[in-house]
């Protein structure tokens, strides 16, 4: 099996909601839009994000979903300048995230932040100075 990763699914209680945080409030363009029922978004040149309504993700990869606590699972969006972080926490709290956390100086050297889309997923965005945070940029 080669080593990557081609797509990340969540599941999502409501996809018109999904679509109206990330398309209309955060401006990402989708790649594939069936109302009500998956939003996929190209992220990278070989990766999806895919927002796939739950009943629908339960009736094919079993359930139901667990609705307790934080999923065990974050997200992150890489920025290039330290700056971007703020700039970036602030048009999620725009477009309406549930949960912002403000930027903090990361004992690792970098700077980052949380927020969380509608279905509670947390999105780290991080500034890295370091060879990773390059690795992963554009």
């Amino acid at each position: 099996m080669d080593q990557r990763l081609s797509f990340v699914t969540l599941a999502v209680a409501d996809v018109a909601r999904s679509r109206a945080f990330y398309v209309d409030g955060l401006g990402w363009t989708p790649t594939v839009d069936i109302a009500g029922d998956v939003l996929m978004f190209r992220v990278g040149e070989h990766i999806v994000l895919s927002l796939w309504d739950r009943a629908a993700f339960e009736a094919e990869v079993g359930g139901p979903i667990s609705s307790g606590g934080i999923a065990p699972v974050t997200l992150a969006h890489n920025v290039a300048a330290r700056d971007e972080v703020d700039d970036t926490l602030a048009a999620a709290r725009t477009a309406g995230a549930g949960r912002v956390t403000g930027g903090t100086d990361r004992e690792w050297g970098g700077y980052t932040g949380y927020f969380a889309d509608p279905d509670g997923f947390f999105w780290e965005v991080a500034w890295n100075p370091g060879p990773v945070g390059e690795l992963v940029l554009p």
